[in-house]
């Protein structure tokens, strides 16, 4: 279906456009959340962020658009999921020096 948009007002024009930009935002979100739905929490992952070494870390978070993954020097990265392969080994992880806090209920 071909619109003309030649005939149309400013006012339908304004409209089309928050119309599209809503449709396209939905759109990613689809598909931030499908490739979300390849992880589970606490997946070891890996990803490198330009101009950086690789890094290795475990999914903690999903968020709207990225997850969130705690590296094992300890900083925090949203990362998009689709940058996010899953890690099956690295040479510098050593499951034996992760460092793992137990919650307790009080």
């Amino acid at each position: 279906m071909k619109i003309d948009i030649d005939k149309l007002s400013e006012e339908e024009l304004i409209d089309l456009n928050n119309r599209i930009v809503a449709r396209l935002r939905f759109l990613g979100q689809m598909r931030a959340h499908s490739q979300m739905l390849d992880f589970t929490i606490g997946d070891r992952v890996t990803f490198q962020p330009e101009g950086r070494a690789p890094l290795f870390g475990i999914l903690i978070r999903y968020n709207k658009k990225t997850v969130t993954v705690i590296t094992e020097s300890g900083p925090h990265w949203n990362v998009a999921p689709g940058l996010l392969p899953k890690a099956t080994s690295s040479a510098n992880a050593d499951t034996t020096s992760t460092k793992v806090i137990q919650l307790r209920k009080e």
